[in-house]
């Protein structure tokens, strides 16, 4: 569990970004995939990062802090209402963020289990992959699908991104019935602790 996790602040561009003093670990994933309900699941905690049922509600860069660390909620991605202007300022935003933040450790992305793997998600995966980070792959909802469904959708993504990612992992996760709490808390937890400022 990321137990004691606090919310900071809410930034809405890259100079309001904290100093880089502390190591950080950012979510990431498209409108509604279950970002915030796993941040409030991994924290046992109900509100902390606000769920709703409309997409597109995190709109801020949402820093919470873990002990000495920072946990990161970024914006959902893929909202067809957003306007197009605020879409792209998040996209730059969001893309220089993964890019560039040097204290960013590894990235926990957010993928609904019935719909893995989107074009937008692949985008996300390209922005991030040059700078050699880990990246954690959460597929959520994990619970609306059978058994045999889940594992076949698990497999499949890891194939699929062996080649071109090799430093991605890739879990089942489910708010609702508290699946895969301790294996995406024991990765987090061992990017923090071999993290060097």
């Amino acid at each position: 569990m990321l137990n004691g996790l606090k919310f900071i602040t809410s930034i809405n561009d890259l100079y309001s970004l904290p100093q880089e003093g502390r190591a950080e670990i950012a979510f990431a994933g498209r409108s509604n995939a279950g970002k915030s309900s796993a941040i409030n699941t991994l924290a046992n905690h109900n509100r902390l990062a606000f769920v709703s049922k409309t997409p597109g509600r995190t709109q801020l860069i949402n820093y919470f802090s873990l002990g000495a660390h920072y946990i990161v909620d970024l914006p959902g991605y893929g909202y067809a209402k957003v306007p197009e202007k605020l879409r792209l300022h998040w996209q730059s935003i969001i893309a220089s963020y993964l890019q560039n933040r040097s204290v960013l450790k590894g990235l926990i992305l957010i993928m609904d289990a019935r719909h893995p793997l989107t074009l937008l998600d692949q985008q996300m995966l390209d922005w991030f992959a040059p700078t050699g980070k880990p990246v954690h792959i959460l597929l959520s909802k994990a619970d609306k699908l059978s058994r045999n469904q889940a594992t076949f959708t698990l497999n499949k993504i890891k194939t699929d991104l062996s080649v071109s990612f090799p430093l991605i992992t890739v879990q089942l996760f489910s708010s609702l019935k508290r699946q895969g709490i301790e294996e995406a808390c024991k990765t987090i937890q061992s990017w923090l602790e071999n993290s060097v400022l």
